[in-house]
């Protein structure tokens, strides 16, 4: 049963959030709200909406190493996953408009949740710091999208398909969505808090590494198919924009809810290979390099060996 709860968990999270994020598009497309706006507010915070159960789920029911787990392993997932199997499969171009800047930003966000982990504890006001950052991320990437005109936006508007039409159909995807994310939520944490108990690992493994990979899930796919038909450049911006607000808003709203205590594993080993992993962005950012089929089976022989050192020390 388990087993079943953190599949079913997060079969549901996945669907849910897809319908969400379709009914709110679709929905702010009617009232006619700008591309921009709903490419930096709507999609953003709907396409990181089941991370974000899950970590305030496990948070309120007393198991903050999934939060943590969660976000941790999440970053790691999109760089050394996300990045490095499609890479397999076509080389990754890393020559978007924005990148540097936005590479800057996540390589700063996750020093400043680092170091906000050190203290032991993330509190509310952590949690409002971080928060108050993507805020100011997104009110900037505004500002730059509308005064030096970039189309990524409208394309990521452009890949989501299947938008409803009606105003029953909008509100169906809205309320299936809301009423099925915190059941998804549910489910995984009890399903990974039992299978934790069950092996004698801690809580914070399984968010590292099962419900990571799970939520990570759709943009490997998409990624993947990206990749065979040779347009995978755009997993480059879709993973730093995920990373940023998986420590930002996720770790931000969480905190602010409830006070979030850090596993010492998470301070010995796993934060650093968060920002390892984020790091190895920066020179493909920077020098607008390819990540090539090599690169990619280093960063998943890479993600591999960290899911063996995880379970060998937990």
């Amino acid at each position: 049963m388990m087993y079943l709860a953190l599949a079913g968990g997060l079969i549901i999270l996945l669907f849910c959030g897809d319908l969400l994020v379709r009914g709110a598009v679709a929905l702010a497309s009617r009232f006619g709200v700008h591309p921009l706006i709903i490419g930096l507010t709507v999609v953003a915070f709907g396409t990181s909406a089941p991370e974000l159960m899950v970590s305030l789920k496990a948070a309120l029911e007393g198991a903050p190493g999934i939060s943590l787990g969660n976000i941790v392993g999440s970053n790691i997932a999109n760089v050394l996953l996300v990045l490095g199997v499609p890479a397999i499969v076509y080389p990754t171009v890393c020559n978007q408009a924005s990148i540097r800047r936005n590479t800057s930003m996540m390589v700063g966000s996750t020093l400043v949740f680092i170091g906000m982990c050190m203290t032991g504890v993330l509190n509310f006001y952590d949690g409002l710091i971080l928060f108050l950052m993507v805020v100011a991320f997104l009110a900037y990437s505004g500002h730059r999208a509308r005064t030096s005109p970039d189309d990524s936006l409208e394309d990521e508007l452009d890949d989501i398909s299947g938008l409803p039409e009606r105003g029953w159909a909008i509100s169906a995807f809205l309320v299936i969505g809301l009423l099925g994310l915190p059941l998804g939520a549910e489910l995984v944490v009890e399903g990974a808090t039992e299978i934790a108990r069950r092996f004698g690992v801690s809580e914070a493994t399984i968010g590292l590494t099962v419900i990571s990979i799970g939520t990570s899930l759709p943009e490997l796919a998409t990624t993947l198919v990206a990749a065979f038909r040779k347009q995978a450049d755009v997993a480059v911006g879709n993973v730093i924009g995920s990373n940023l607000f998986n420590i930002l808003a996720i770790g931000g709203i969480t905190a602010m809810v409830v006070p979030l205590p850090v596993p010492d594993e998470f301070l010995k080993f796993d934060l650093w290979v968060m920002l390892a992993a984020t790091l190895l962005v920066v020179p493909f950012a920077f020098l607008r390099a390819t990540i090539t089929r090599l690169a990619g089976v280093i960063f998943t022989a890479l993600y591999v060996g960290f899911l063996v050192t995880v379970f060998h020390i937990s």
